[in-house]
């Protein structure tokens, strides 16, 4: 079992902690003002923010608000930015997760599913051991899980150096096997400063950064992970999960969606200041 590795730092420790600082996230004022209610839409995946629940906990609340009010399926594909570059490029793990919420099952069969049919998809745990952008979704998706707790199912899979063709044929994959899936994909948007190596400009950040990321969530909502790459070559934006949003868009479409809603987005800058900032953002896909 892959044990937590960011606990204490990126979210509370203990149960009852993490209970509540989940919950203030829900109905903090850059969050959807109230916790999920019954059961009964229509989903085929989420965008969501994997930084530490202080900054991007609120933002993180709005896209399991949908998923706490969409029908239960019967695994939950996680893909997140594999940022050490440790292990293959496509890492696909088949151990449970653990949170202070308790064991998350892994849907073996399906991993090993999509392991063959998409040979460049590896089994590999190394990759998994100290990545958080997995780990900080599953308490969250726990807690809008309450009442589905031992069926609760994930299938985690990261991405360091992606390929396109690759990314589509595993985007499409997870559709094929079964679509009686949800996909989260774990990423941040622009990470803005000198911590970042990223100074595309100097004046105006606030305004700068909002159009910038504003540009790649259209073209990420209207389902256009082409043009959405190629914004990204030529901007050299620092959206960290590239590769993942490829794959969860192609799955998207496999999945006959129509096209996304952008629930929330504010930065780190917000909460703090613009000296180094991180845009987040909340996307939901029906």
């Amino acid at each position: 079992m892959r044990k937590p590795v960011v606990d204490n730092m990126f979210y509370e420790g203990s149960f009852e902690e993490l209970n509540n600082q989940i919950e203030s996230c829900f109905l903090d004022k850059k969050g959807p003002g109230e916790l999920p209610s019954k059961r009964n839409n229509k989903l085929t995946g989420i965008i969501a923010p994997h930084a530490g629940y202080s900054f991007s906990g609120p933002c993180q609340a709005w896209a399991y608000k949908s998923i706490g009010e969409a029908k239960f399926p019967k695994r939950y594909v996680i893909i997140g930015i594999n940022h050490s570059g440790i292990g293959a490029n496509y890492s696909l793990s088949l151990e449970d997760f653990e949170t202070p919420f308790g064991r998350v099952k892994n849907d073996i069969a399906f991993g090993k599913e999509l392991i063959n049919k998409c040979k460049f998809l590896k089994n590999n745990e190394t990759a998994h051991k100290n990545e958080h952008s997995i780990e900080v979704q599953l308490p969250f998706l726990q807690y809008v899980s309450k009442d589905k707790l031992k069926d609760l199912k994930i299938v985690p899979i990261l991405i360091s150096e992606f390929d396109y063709e690759k990314s589509k044929k595993l985007g499409w994959a997870i559709a094929e096997i079964d679509d009686d899936t949800i996909v989260i994909i774990s990423s941040d948007f622009t990470h803005y400063g000198k911590n970042y190596g990223y100074l595309p400009f100097l004046d105006n950040v606030k305004k700068k950064m909002y159009e910038m990321d504003s540009k790649a969530i259209q073209l990420i909502i209207n389902l256009n992970p082409r043009d959405f790459l190629t914004h990204i070559e030529k901007t050299k934006a620092t959206i960290c999960g590239v590769g993942p949003i490829i794959t969860g868009l192609e799955s998207f479409k496999a999945l006959d969606s129509e096209k996304g809603i952008l629930l929330m987005y504010y930065t780190s800058g917000d909460l703090t200041n613009y000296d180094n900032a991180v845009g987040y953002a909340s996307i939901i896909f029906k």
